[in-house]
């Protein structure tokens, strides 16, 4: 705790328990929103814009998912999926699909979003039809 308060950080205790606590929390949040698109219950930019006008989110979801890495995602939703056996961590088919066919987010140019090569600026948003 001394040594990040050193480094100007702020430390937060927590118990020693499998996943993080950030991870447990965002990951079942961004896949949600994920099968929500997947389920065609909103487009990408109503559901970013939910989040970020009723939720205070200074990103959506899927913008944020992008700016993660989609295949970052994919793993630790899986990490959770398989060490906790719990059903929320299960990866929507449409991010499986994504990263099968090399759409990574930011990284690869292309996720929810297209990206300027070698930037986190959208080019074209969002790159789903309702």
């Amino acid at each position: 705790m001394a040594m990040s308060k050193d480094l100007g950080k702020i430390p937060v205790e927590v118990n020693d328990y499998p996943g993080f606590v950030a991870n447990r929390i965002l990951m079942p949040m961004i896949n949600e929103a994920i099968i929500t698109l997947h389920e065609g219950v909103a487009g990408v930019e109503e559901i970013d814009t939910v989040m970020k006008l009723g939720m205070a989110h200074p990103m959506g979801p899927l913008q944020l998912a992008d700016f993660i890495g989609l295949d970052v995602c994919l793993s630790i939703l899986k990490v959770l999926h398989d060490g906790f056996g719990n059903p929320k961590y299960a990866p929507c088919p449409l991010l499986v699909n994504m990263v099968m066919a090399g759409k990574k987010g930011v990284k690869s140019g292309e996720g929810f979003y297209t990206y300027t090569k070698g930037s986190k600026d959208l080019v074209v948003a969002p790159n789903f039809a309702k």
